[in-house]
């Protein structure tokens, strides 16, 4: 991931604990004290983030040393020794909260996606996130998705035309929402539509929606849904997906899985700093 997407974050971070100053340590710690600490994994899971904790500290001290024993999307189990740091105490200790906050979230939503992924193996089926996301980490939610197996849905308002409900109802018809899509937007850009039924999905389908979103539908609706699309559009299981059997869901033969809950409801992979 190219630095300039998430440097300006990681400052705001920074900016945020830091304030104008660590007292505690700037009491506590001499300046020519140095250390060494270890990055010790607490739980399992799928490490995420390394470049962003080792920004934190490149910010605050170029000369922090990091030494991961491990790479981007590994595996990490209960116990292991994730990376060596040394360098001047004051210096880990500042950034310390703030590159492990970066690291436990994208790891837990990286462990959280692989999980998903995991549980279609098998099926010509793709797990993807949503903008469910929280406001300005966006970019490095998304990222870590991707690491953990999964794919980004849109980023944001302005890459990809979803036709929801409430468009819909503003629009007076699926057929009007999709028309004026047709004759206002870019050619390169696809058009999906939110349908709840299949009656919805026939007149998404008769119009030429590009994808189409099947959402909250029971298993026999989507069967239906995928016999009528047959083929002619990408279709996305959405609704509350991480409380269903995925395994069923990806069986009805759907092209693609929304998982709001890959960035909005994770638990963060406990890691911890300690010195030696």
């Amino acid at each position: 991931m190219k630095e300039y997407l998430f440097k300006n974050i990681i400052i705001d971070a920074i900016i945020e604990d830091i304030g104008s100053g660590d007292i505690t340590t700037n009491i506590c710690i001499s300046e020519d004290s140095d250390s060494e600490a270890l990055l010790i994994a607490k739980d399992s899971g799928i490490l995420s983030g390394i470049e962003v904790f080792e920004e934190v500290f490149n910010i605050l001290d170029s000369n922090v040393n990091i030494e991961f024993n491990y790479k981007e999307g590994d595996n990490v189990e209960k116990g292991d020794i994730i990376a060596m740091i040394w360098g001047k105490t004051k210096s880990i200790l500042s950034g310390e909260r703030v590159a492990l906050n970066f690291l436990q979230h994208l790891s837990g939503i990286a462990t959280s996606t692989r999980k998903y992924v995991d549980m279609v193996d098998g099926f010509s089926v793709k797990i993807v996130d949503t903008r469910k996301t929280t406001p300005l980490l966006r970019v490095l939610e998304k990222y870590a998705v991707t690491i953990g197996g999964g794919y980004n849905h849109r980023f944001g308002l302005y890459d990809g035309i979803m036709i929801k409900d409430n468009h819909i109802v503003g629009a007076g018809s699926i057929k009007n929402a999709i028309e004026l899509a047709k004759k206002n937007s870019p050619h390169t850009l696809k058009i999906e539509v939110e349908t709840s039924n299949n009656e919805e999905v026939k007149e998404a389908l008769e119009n030429g929606a590009d994808i189409i979103m099947l959402d909250n539908m029971s298993i026999e609706e989507m069967k239906v849904a995928v016999d009528l699309i047959n083929g002619k559009a990408i279709v996305e299981a959405s609704g509350n997906m991480a409380d269903r059997d995925l395994k069923d869901i990806a069986a009805t033969g759907v092209n693609i899985i929304s998982i709001g809950g890959l960035t909005n409801s994770i638990k963060a992979l406990d890691i911890s700093l300690k010195f030696k």
